[in-house]
């Protein structure tokens, strides 16, 4: 009721030609009221703005601050890999080395061992022809003696004649026992 009060009190003075004052003005009121609702409003958005504006910047440092010590612990670990890989190329090369030494003594054994083999085969097979032409030879000089013998039986037997045969067939089973 005050306000209405206010505003016929402000309607009737406006009729009658008079000015109020600035401070019974009802619109004057309703402009500081508004004023002071802005402001009061604007003081609260204000606070709650800067606010969230302190909240983000704070976070958007301690992303920063991250993002930093991520980093370095990238460079760290890139270091570190940089490193190991170096070693490991290192290593690598002297295994390559070494594998390559083994493989040229392997390689000068192998050979030896073929030129050993080689000989070693060789002399078997020298040995084994002599056997086998010393086979031969003996075959050969039983056969002469087997055939000398027959025809040695032969000829006793067509001039000695058949009386005498006893004695020549002990003589002649007893040839091939002194001749071999």
């Amino acid at each position: 009721m005050g306000t209405a009060w206010a505003a016929d009190k402000a309607a009737e003075m406006a009729v009658e030609g008079k000015d109020p004052g600035f401070f019974h003005n009802p619109e004057t009121w309703v402009a500081v009221a508004f004023v002071l609702f802005v402001v009061l409003l604007g003081k609260i958005l204000w606070t709650k703005v800067t606010e969230m504006l302190d909240k983000r910047s704070a976070a958007i440092a301690k992303s920063l601050s991250d993002a930093e010590r991520l980093r370095g612990e990238a460079i760290a670990a890139k270091t570190a890999a940089e490193k190991t890989l170096a070693q490991a190329t290192a290593e690598a090369e002297g295994i390559i080395a070494q594998a390559r030494d083994e493989v040229a003594r392997m390689q000068a054994r192998a050979a030896t061992s073929l030129q050993n083999a080689i000989a070693l085969r060789e002399q078997q097979a020298l040995d084994r022809i002599a056997q086998s032409e010393a086979a031969a030879a003996k075959q050969v000089r039983d056969t002469a003696v087997d055939v000398a013998l027959a025809a040695t039986r032969t000829l006793l037997r067509d001039q000695v004649g058949s009386g005498k045969s006893q004695d020549i067939d002990q003589a002649i089973a007893e040839l091939p026992r002194r001749l071999h």
